[in-house]
């Protein structure tokens, strides 16, 4: 989609997509990306999850936030 940043996640050993809803978004277009082994759906608030997911990372590494 033109404007789209592009990300190569499908080389990624896990890619978190945080989504509101199970639409197909503004353009309308399926995403491959979804259906990726290594991909998992998040369905949230895409602010108040990311928030939540690096709390739970930081608490994981010990709170080392480097």
């Amino acid at each position: 989609i033109f404007g789209m940043p592009i990300l190569n996640v499908v080389d990624s050993r896990q890619t978190i997509v945080i989504k509101r809803g199970k639409g197909t978004g503004f353009a309308g277009i399926e995403n491959a990306l979804f259906y990726a082994d290594n991909t998992r759906l998040l369905y949230a608030d895409g602010k108040e999850a990311a928030n939540q997911l690096i709390s739970e990372l930081k608490a994981i590494e010990g709170g080392g936030g480097h």
